[in-house]
Parts: C-alpha cells; structure tokens; sequence
C-alpha cells in the first residue's frame, strides 16, 4: 500500500468513526445536557445574581461573564472526551475496532474528532444566552465568530488531554470525577467571572498563571477591539502546543489499552 492510500485509508476510517460517535450522541440525548443546559443556567445564575454586585449591574457584567461562561463550556464539553473514551474501552468495543481492517487510530480519532460537535453546541449556547440577556459586543458578529472559533479550538485541544486522562484511568467514574476537579479549577481560578485584582494574592499569582486566564483575555480582546491581537496569537500557539505534546500521548496511551 502507497503512502497516499494509506492516508486516504486513514481519512475514511476517521471520517467513518467520528459518524458512528455522531450517531451515539445523537441516539444518547443526555449527553448534550452539560454541553446546552449547563451554559445557560450559569450565564442566567451568575449575570443575575452577581452582576450588581461585581460591575453595577448586569449589562455592564456581561462583557466580563460572557467569555468567561464560554471557556467554561468549553472546557466541560471536552473534558467529556476521556468518559467516553473509558466507557468505550471498558465496554470492549475497541477492542473489537482493532480486530477490524481499518487505521490502527481512528477510533480515536474519531472520537476526538466527533467531540468537535459538543464544543460547537456549547459555543452556541453560550453566546446566544449572552445575546439574549442584552450583550452586545463592540467589536461585531464577524469578531463572535472569530473568537467562537478560537475558544472551539482551544477546547478541542484541552480535549486531547482529557482524552489521555480517560486513557490512563481504571473507570469512567474515576474520570469523571478528575475531570470535574480541573474543570472547576481551571475556570473558577481565573478571570473568568471576576477581576483578579479582587482575589487574594496566592490566588491571583495562580489565576494569572492558568492558560484559561490568558484565553478569556483574548478573547475579550478581540470582541472589544475587533482585532487580532498578540494574545490571541498565543493562544493559539498554545493551542498548537497542547495538541502537539498530548496527541501522541494519547495515541501512546491507546496502544498500551
């Protein structure tokens, strides 16, 4: 087999796997809860609730809750990544995809790949909720969807290390259990909902060096100025980064299983 059929065999088999994730999501309903239900309880919960206290008022609160609540959603939907892949693996039926004439890496893949429609959905949760309780960002709905798409990719990398997680982990309670930990650290040890300033000093040190703080900033960047900017490039970068190093992780950790 030539290298350019070998690749195009590669594609198929992705491409074939990712429809088979996309066909269990869509027959398992529940697993697009945390992905559109939760989004939109946080951004009502903590615009309404906090949005007086924190900036004066909700309007005025939004510009800061708003890219927060979707790097939020972003990292939940992609920490569902590693479950699912443990669930799979602990109900045997990579196994059986090995004994199949197909890529050696495309259940995995695939499954990384079909998780791109859970962080899309969250996307869209997300800022239709800001939109709907009156954001209005400066820079226009060319710059949303540019930083959508910068959020969504950064998600599907974060995904690649959950993904190892799952992986590497006996049980899918287990996790679950760990993912829910980093999620809840990495979002709320930020500027996510709050002005650092406003944190004690340990925890501003930590919140400034959490990548979810340098995210929200970019992208906060990009809807007030309607340019790209040098923080966005790093995060990008990062992005790059993350998937470089915890991709073939992954692959590793899935010949081992």
């Amino acid at each position: 087999m030539d290298l350019q059929t070998h690749q195009g065999n590669i594609i198929t088999n992705t491409a074939t796997m990712a429809y088979r994730n996309l066909l269990k999501t869509v027959h398992n309903p529940d697993r697009f809860m945390d992905v559109i239900v939760q989004p939109v309880l946080f951004m009502l919960l903590f615009g309404y609730l906090f949005g007086g206290a924190i900036a004066g008022n909700v309007q005025a609160y939004l510009p800061t809750i708003v890219p927060g609540i979707l790097m939020q959603a972003m990292l939940s939907a992609a920490s569902g990544s590693g479950a699912q892949i443990r669930e799979d693996l602990d109900s045997g039926v990579f196994d059986r995809f090995k004994s199949l004439p197909m890529a050696h890496i495309a259940p995995l893949a695939g499954q990384l790949f079909a998780d791109s429609l859970r962080l899309v959905l969250a996307a869209i949760a997300s800022l239709t909720t800001g939109y709907l309780m009156g954001w209005r960002p400066a820079a226009g709905f060319g710059w949303v969807l540019v930083s959508a798409g910068l959020a969504i990719f950064t998600g599907w990398a974060l995904s690649w290390l959950f993904a190892l997680l799952g992986l590497l982990a006996k049980s899918a309670a287990t996790v679950q259990s760990l993912s829910l930990m980093a999620m809840l650290v990495l979002a709320f040890v930020s500027n996510a909902f709050i002005p650092l300033k406003s944190l004690p000093k340990p925890l501003h040190v930590l919140a400034n060096l959490n990548p979810v703080t340098a995210v929200i900033t970019a992208i906060r960047q990009l809807l007030a100025t309607g340019t790209w900017t040098h923080a966005a490039s790093l995060v990008l970068i990062f992005g790059v980064g993350v998937v470089v190093i915890f991709a073939p992780l992954a692959v590793w950790a899935y010949d081992r299983n």
